[in-house]
């Protein structure tokens, strides 16, 4: 912990812009050095400029690239582009359009010349593949539509984010991305400058360049998925902080669009992101889910003189507002995890009719077991998936999931009348969800988890992280349950060692281990020597840390040769 964590960041903490800029341009990546090649996570291309990691190069090879792939897959529609407030998203937003346009794709950028969140890109690529018209939404045939948004989400402020979206509209799968990160990485070998591109003016004025109102678009969609009416009846009081990103000009059109109580309370975008408090490490880093860097917000929050906050629901949604916070006077910042269980409680619970009785719940395997207890209460199929939100597309599109949830604050949900909203997550949507479920309910969120705590058991979950060399994160990546001996974990016995996925049998690229009261994963970091280990107690905070000792133990006998 950063003995500044939660403090407003200070000018030493800030990123210097000019360099950064410079770098994008000037800086060459070093093929050598695997850091500096394409490499696809579970949410697209990251990297900095200053470190050869995100730069001119990559972001012409990946826009080729993926030029090549969505023809291979016959995919002719328009393609949905956005960004987000980073400062390495407008250069490369607009190197990505030079190459699109000479490769004579038809591609629909913001209608404003502005930011646009991920789920407006998610809502519009679906949208035009035939979602909300009764027929469904196409994800084979001609005149198909995918997207690309250019972020890296919550990232620190020197960071860049490239991700492609296919015609499901979710994050793409690892057969596109795995496909899209070798071929950019040939182009880059073989030539990067010899793909064609135009200038930026021609790029704009092509005739396959179109403007697409993704504001609007998404503003007068979003009555179809919350109640905003309840919100409007109820006066519930909210307050949005989008923490200086994409959803900044959103936030302001909801409310003025639904006639909300809604205050916008920091409408600033500053892509050094002076205003920010610093994350538990001493970064800049806009994740929503923190308390330290949601400080400023919970401070806000405080009681006035007549002892009321300032706000009913208070939230954050980090650069492409794909993830949520929620904060409530009562107990200020929700863990994500307590908020993806009272949602779960409150959509099957009775407030979306109109969706099939069999619709399941969708979380990842290093979520809550709370959210097991609370399906299982309900009387509903719990679809437990690897961690990544793509998993939750196929489910989202034909219905059969109603909900898809990740212990990172990502969330998105159906349509009131059981049909497909975005197959990507969508911060925003949750974060009204909180006010409708005060307005219709009178209680909070965060009461609803106390009410949940009374009923399933109070839980205790963190996750840490343990020093692994890539040998040994390849070794944990491939586990099998065999490779585990132990019969115990804290003193319970193991119920179950996974390294496939309950839900869909898919590889976790790691392993979980469970018992009656407790469970951990551990994953390898992809970026760092470091193996994740995630874990629950629902006993107290020392079986938990007890928990995640065993977990170390367990894995080091797992990696022995």
């Amino acid at each position: 912990m950063d003995p500044r964590a939660g403090t407003l960041a200070q000018p030493s903490d800030l990123v210097d812009l000019d360099a950064l800029l410079s770098a994008y341009h000037d800086r060459e990546p070093d093929l050598d050095d695997p850091g500096q090649r394409v490499v696809f996570g579970t949410s697209g291309h990251r990297g900095s400029s200053l470190d050869g990691a995100f730069n001119e190069a990559h972001i012409v090879a990946i826009t080729a690239a993926i030029v090549e792939y969505r023809r291979g897959q016959g995919t002719d529609g328009p393609l949905f582009i956005g960004r987000d407030t980073h400062a390495l998203s407008e250069p490369s937003f607009t190197t990505a359009l030079e190459v699109l346009a000479a490769a004579g794709v038809e591609v629909h950028v913001d209608a404003r010349d502005s930011w646009t969140p991920t789920p407006a890109v998610s809502l519009a690529i679906l949208t035009h593949n035939g979602a909300a018209t009764g027929a469904g939404v196409r994800t084979q045939g001609p005149g198909l539509a995918d997207g690309i948004v250019v972020t890296p989400s919550h990232n620190p402020p020197r960071d860049g984010g490239f991700k492609y979206n296919p015609p499901h509209g979710g994050p793409a799968g690892s057969d596109a991305t795995g496909w899209i990160a070798d071929r950019a990485n040939e182009i880059l070998r073989t030539g990067w400058r010899n793909v064609p591109r135009v200038s930026i003016q021609q790029a704009l004025a092509a005739d396959t360049t179109r403007r697409h109102d993704y504001l609007t678009s998404y503003v007068d969609d979003l009555a179809n998925v919350v109640d905003l009416d309840a919100i409007r009846s109820a006066g519930v009081r909210i307050g949005a902080d989008p923490l200086g990103g994409a959803s900044v000009e959103y936030w302001g059109a909801i409310g003025e669009r639904y006639g909300l109580d809604l205050t916008v309370v920091n409408p600033h975008v500053d892509p050094r992101w002076a205003f920010m408090t610093l994350d538990w490490d001493g970064k800049i880093r806009m994740d929503c889910s923190s308390p330290y860097a949601m400080a400023s917000l919970l401070e806000r929050m405080q009681p006035g003189p007549d002892g009321r906050a300032p706000f009913d629901i208070a939230t954050g949604n980090d650069a492409d507002a794909d993830r949520h916070g929620i904060v409530t006077p009562d107990a200020g910042l929700m863990n994500p995890n307590h908020y993806l269980a009272v949602a779960i409680a409150y959509l099957y619970g009775g407030a979306r009719p109109g969706w099939p009785a069999g619709t399941a719940i969708g979380k990842t395997l290093v979520s809550s077991s709370l959210i097991d207890r609370v399906a299982a209460a309900l009387d509903r199929r719990l679809l437990e998936v690897p961690v990544g939100f793509k998993w939750f597309v196929p489910g989202l599109i034909d219905g059969s999931v109603g909900f898809g949830g990740e212990e990172s604050a990502g969330a998105s949900f159906l349509r009131t009348d059981g049909t497909v909203w975005t197959t990507d997550k969508d911060g925003i949507l949750p974060a009204l969800l909180a006010s409708e479920i005060l307005a219709t309910t009178g209680k909070s969120p965060s009461q609803h988890h106390a009410e949940l705590v009374d009923r399933f058991g109070e839980s205790f979950y963190a996750r840490v992280d343990a020093a692994a060399t890539r040998e040994q994160k390849a070794t944990l990546a491939a586990l099998s349950p065999e490779q585990v001996t132990a019969t115990e974990l804290a003193g319970e016995p193991i119920t179950a060692k996974l390294t496939r996925a309950p839900g869909n049998d898919a590889s976790i690229g790691g392993l979980k281990v469970t018992t009656e009261n407790a469970w951990f994963a551990a994953r390898p970091s992809g970026t760092e020597d470091v193996y994740k280990i995630y874990a629950e107690s629902f006993i107290s905070p020392e079986h938990l840390a007890q928990v995640q000792e065993a977990a170390k133990d367990v894995v080091s006998q797992a990696l022995q040769p």
